[in-house]
């Protein structure tokens, strides 16, 4: 499994930083989220379910994998039955956006994780396993810490770019040692420009898919607090 992980790792390093691979008209449309494209993987998802007893096109994924990595759609099994080939911006087609489904039980939807945020969790991920442990900095809540990244050999404190907002978000570390993105920031926009009121222990991540063509990738559950702003729930 290491030696697995190892490959993939590489491969996905070496098409996000292979730019002499394809033209930069090209490259620049492999970043876009195109919406027809995401609708015509959403009607082969659909054509293949309906043709296969309600199975879902998707790879094998660990147990513990995080919601919203855990149902990555296998174009394999859609090309070329279903549609002639995957994307450009797909991953498989050199693009930066691994195709994946949500809400799986109740209605399969096609979101975009971008591998962007991928690559700077693996080089955080890469710096604590040179350490040897992760320097964790302060508590925000259980489980859940801010790292000192300094130790890590950061002049500047790593992030990642929210598809929401595109705004600057951080990255968190669980008690566990695994690296994940905050968007809190991105949830307390939503809820305030929405004014909805959510329910305490309810998982208000659904919030952020509602009117995007993105998943909210590398995310640990939030609900509400008293004031009705997001927090972290983690055990």
């Amino acid at each position: 499994m290491k030696k697995l992980a190892i490959t993939v790792m590489l491969v996905l390093t070496a098409v996000l930083t292979s730019g002499c691979m394809y033209p930069q008209d090209q490259l620049a449309e492999n970043q876009i989220p195109y919406e027809d494209q995401i609708q015509t993987v959403q009607s082969a998802v659909n054509q293949f379910k309906e043709e296969n007893g309600g199975i879902l096109p998707i790879k094998n994924k660990e147990v513990d994998t995080p919601l919203y990595e855990k149902y990555p759609i296998d174009f394999k099994k859609l090309v070329p039955q279903f549609m002639a080939e995957p994307p450009g911006n797909a991953f498989e087609s050199g693009g930066i956006f691994q195709y994946a489904l949500v809400d799986v039980e109740n209605n399969p939807t096609v979101k975009l994780i971008d591998l962007r945020m991928a690559e700077q969790i693996r080089d955080v991920q890469m710096r604590i396993r040179s350490q040897g442990y992760p320097p964790f900095k302060k508590t925000i809540t259980n489980n859940v810490y801010s790292l000192d990244f300094k130790k890590l050999g950061y002049k500047e404190e790593p992030y990642v770019v929210s598809p929401y907002t595109n705004h600057n978000l951080p990255l968190v570390i669980s008690g566990d040692g695994r690296i994940y993105v905050d968007y809190s920031s991105d949830l307390y926009a939503v809820l305030k420009e929405s004014g909805q009121k959510m329910k305490k222990g309810e998982d208000i991540r659904p919030l952020l898919l509602e009117d995007s063509p993105f998943a909210p990738a590398f995310s640990l559950p939030y609900t509400v607090n008293d004031q009705n702003e997001p927090v972290f729930t983690v055990k």
